[in-house]
């Protein structure tokens, strides 16, 4: 009802309409674009020219497929590898290096059957023997991974891991030269989906050994995907280019692909508007109604498996050992107003950590029904009870990698903390390298980031809050946090599994040691011209499922 608009709103929305101010595009053509025939009298007719350039936010922090942790990194391994298990563009799980598997009775060991014409970009043959040692790689210590518990669910795993077990007692066996058994700690119902993330690619023995660190540069990288790296040119480009030797090179239709670091989305939305980019990875925020308006075909939203949250580093002060003053922090963001009037592009607001995923019941903490007001009183008795008060603020630094949609979303969080407990701000923001290399070092006080599931089910956002997963960067440790996920790890029964791993989420939302702030949705513009994307709930685009359409 209009006449209930409370005070805090009014202000709020004030204050969010400066950072917006500019974002109406006043005096803008809004008549939607008319860029001909696409696709020639046909609509369907290919052009000659089988080039595709993508936005693709940061810088890669590198092509390692071991050693990668961001989505930028994540969009380029997809397509110079092929996982045993792949995806359709729908995000259905399918053949990729492996033609076909089956899966013990105890569920435990699954026998996968490789494909006979798989080759590697220099046109070896790839075998069994290849996959033992890319997952002994991925798990062994001295890769410096921070993502390799993805792959814990492999027998021996963790210990591996932790430098108790030798890399060969890991449970990864070459039968034959085709044939590869993997066996798990238990049944695991997720593992197929787990196989798709680039922890679980390929790598070139022989080329890792002869190059080292430098085994994914242009020139070195010996891949087994559909493209391989042609060209590096760090903060201007990159270049994949057909892989000949891949096995389904005869479905392949696009030829090379370019991928763009481009931080700024305002910069990447006016490079894609002078036609220098037919995909991009985001938006500008500012400019949506623009968009929606000008060019409302080449606008997509769909729905995304992940979580804009705030991290708090709970391994020093001001909040290691507060709980309650990290609950104040929560309590004082009013995430409507953030999605309805900062974004407005869907996004939904999140109290709990894990988004809608199969079989599993979303949780929040008892707060998010209460009034903004209740909310905003309970938010002040705890930040007082943690010693902070009108005299003697909380002064705290918060993070975010460079952005201007982050920076935004920033200083309205900052306003409301100053509005409801009076916590001073300070903003500091970091390249994307540099930001990530901070946050492991837990060099932070608040920090900006986004959880993007791996594969669909609760535990890939559950386990990223687990004790000993190097990617817990704020350091939040909770016994009964660990038993109740190692507890679901074991259960077979999938609905006694759920109900563990969602009593582990309402521990973690009453200790905070993360502030969820809403759930993602994908945004995307893309070109008339491009033919072949599919929309799923992973966002995960294959290039070798695109091709580019005849335009002038």
């Amino acid at each position: 009802m209009i006449s209930g608009m409370r005070v805090t709103g009014i202000f709020w929305i004030v204050q969010l309409s400066l950072l917006l101010a500019g974002c109406s595009n006043d005096g803008a053509d809004f008549t939607p674009r008319d860029y001909g025939q696409i696709g020639g009298s046909s609509g369907q007719e290919l052009a000659e020219e089988q080039v595709l350039h993508k936005e693709n936010g940061a810088e890669p922090q590198t092509l390692d497929p071991h050693r990668a942790q961001g989505v930028p990194e994540g969009n380029i391994l997809r397509d110079l590898f092929e996982s045993l298990v792949m995806e359709a563009p729908d995000g259905e799980l399918i053949p990729g290096a492996a033609r076909a598997w089956t899966l013990s009775d105890d569920g435990r060991v699954y026998t996968f059957y490789l494909q006979s014409e798989g080759r590697w970009s220099n046109g070896e043959r790839v075998t069994a023997a290849d996959w033992v040692f890319s997952f002994r790689r991925a798990v062994d210590p001295a890769t410096l991974s921070v993502y390799s518990g993805i792959l814990f669910a492999i027998k021996n795993a963790a210990a591996i891991n932790r430098g108790e077990l030798p890399v060969d007692a890991l449970g990864v066996k070459a039968v034959d030269d085709l044939t590869l058994e993997i066996t798990l700690e238990g049944a695991t119902p997720y593992f197929l989906g787990l196989l798709t993330h680039s922890m679980a690619y390929p790598v070139h023995s022989e080329s890792v050994a002869q190059y080292g660190e430098k085994f994914a540069r242009p020139g070195n990288l010996v891949s087994n995907g559909a493209y391989v790296l042609k060209d590096w040119v760090v903060q201007s480009h990159i270049e994949l280019a057909r892989n000949e030797h891949f096995r389904a090179n005869a479905g392949t239709t696009i030829n090379n692909v370019f991928y763009y670091p481009i931080e700024n989305a305002d910069a990447a939305f006016a490079r894609y508007r002078a036609d220098e980019l037919d995909f991009t990875t985001t938006i500008p925020i500012r400019q949506l109604q623009f968009i929606k308006n000008s060019m409302p075909d080449e606008y997509v939203q769909s729905p995304y498996l992940g979580v804009y949250y705030y991290g708090l580093n709970l391994t020093r002060p001001p909040f290691k050992g507060q709980p309650g003053l990290r609950k104040a922090l929560s309590m004082a963001i009013d995430r409507e107003i953030i999605t309805e009037k900062l974004s407005g592009a869907g996004e939904l607001p999140a109290y709990g950590w894990v988004p809608p995923v199969n079989d599993y019941e979303q949780q929040q903490p008892a707060w998010a029904a209460w009034t903004p007001e209740e909310r905003h009183a309970e938010a002040r008795r705890l930040y007082a009870a943690a010693g902070y008060g009108p005299d003697n603020p909380l002064i705290v630094e918060l993070l975010y990698n460079t952005s201007q949609d982050h920076k935004r979303l920033a200083i309205a969080i900052s306003s409301m903390w100053k509005q409801v407990l009076g916590v001073q701000t300070r903003l500091l923001n970091q390249e994307w390298k540099v930001y990530l290399q901070t946050r492991t070092l837990k060099n932070t006080e608040v920090f900006r980031s986004g959880w993007i599931g791996d594969y669909n089910d609760a535990n890939t956002f559950a386990e990223l809050l687990y004790s000993q997963n190097a990617q817990n960067d704020s350091g939040w440790v909770n016994a009964r946090y660990d038993d109740l996920l190692d507890e679901a790890a074991r259960e077979i029964d999938l609905e006694k599994r759920a109900r563990l791993l969602e009593a582990a989420e309402r521990v973690l939302l009453d200790e905070t040691p993360i502030i969820p702030i809403y759930f993602y949705n994908a945004k995307h513009l893309i070109k008339p011209w491009v033919g072949g994307f599919v929309p799923n709930i992973m966002d995960h685009t294959h290039t070798k499922d695109l091709y580019i359409l005849k335009h002038d």
